[in-house]
């Protein structure tokens, strides 16, 4: 599969940390966010290309990718001189996109999983579904989308609502079929979260991650990220993968 990291954002929420940087560059713990997003998704052998979209200090994240991970050619940025949408990116390089399933991740999050058993899932899905959507238990379910399921399939959403149906959210880290791809294009959708999964509740399975996975989109949740990172507060059967002191382009579970 393929894989696209959306970076692009402003980060707005996280202010005024992401005042000077972007919100994928925010280190945890000294180690951007992007370089641990990269680190697993190169540690599978499940994913070739692997496209970040850029915007807000775009220049930052180009040099970053052209010094940490110059020697991986199948890091690709996408520049994006105006904000295209988290599915306008999508639509906007489908030519990029091959015949393959997508992986699509909204980089700002801090998840540890098993991505080739979330790959799996998704190649084993009933027919039908068009997207696998990672779902996680959060302690704060009315700032998150909290899914409704049947069975293991997405049938409503409850977008930060002030009493949501459960805690189960959505972890804005999907596999989109190439079916998937084609309706965005051909609807011109530019968002994922208002325009696709909308429209697809009944076709969306939910995959969950057991292991950890937080939303850093506040300054207090980053905060609390960051002490979680410190504790290793997540099973570490997942490859979430750590910077190496000896070798900065060595990956170790």
């Amino acid at each position: 599969m393929q894989a696209v990291l959306l970076a692009a954002g402003l980060g707005t929420r996280l202010r005024p940390i992401t005042n000077s940087q972007p919100k994928c560059m925010v280190p945890i713990n000294g180690q951007p966010l992007l370089d641990i997003w990269l680190k697993q998704l190169t540690h599978s052998a499940s994913i070739s290309d692997i496209f970040v979209n850029t915007h807000y200090f775009s220049d930052v994240v180009a040099a970053f990718l052209n010094d940490k991970w110059a020697a991986f050619p199948q890091v690709k940025n996408w520049y994006e001189p105006e904000l295209l949408g988290t599915a306008g990116t999508l639509k906007h390089n489908a030519s990029q996109l091959l015949s393959e399933d997508v992986v699509v991740i909204h980089a700002d999050n801090l998840s540890a999983f098993d991505l080739d058993a979330f790959i799996q899932a998704h190649q084993q899905r009933p027919d039908g579904c068009e997207m696998t959507m990672m779902v996680f238990e959060t302690d704060t379910p009315s700032s998150c989308g909290i899914v409704e399921l049947q069975g293991n399939t997405v049938v409503a959403m409850h977008e930060k609502v002030a009493n949501p149906p459960g805690k189960l959210a959505n972890g804005a880290v999907y596999i989109m079929s190439q079916q998937m791809l084609h309706w965005i294009v051909e609807n011109e959708a530019n968002d994922i979260s208002t325009q696709v999964i909308p429209a697809m509740l009944g076709k969306i399975q939910a995959w969950t991650n057991h292991m950890y996975h937080r939303d850093i989109g506040t300054p207090e949740s980053y905060a609390i990220a960051q002490l979680e990172y410190k504790a290793k507060r997540y099973i570490t059967r997942a490859p979430f993968i750590e910077q190496s002191t000896s070798d900065s382009n060595k990956l170790r579970p």
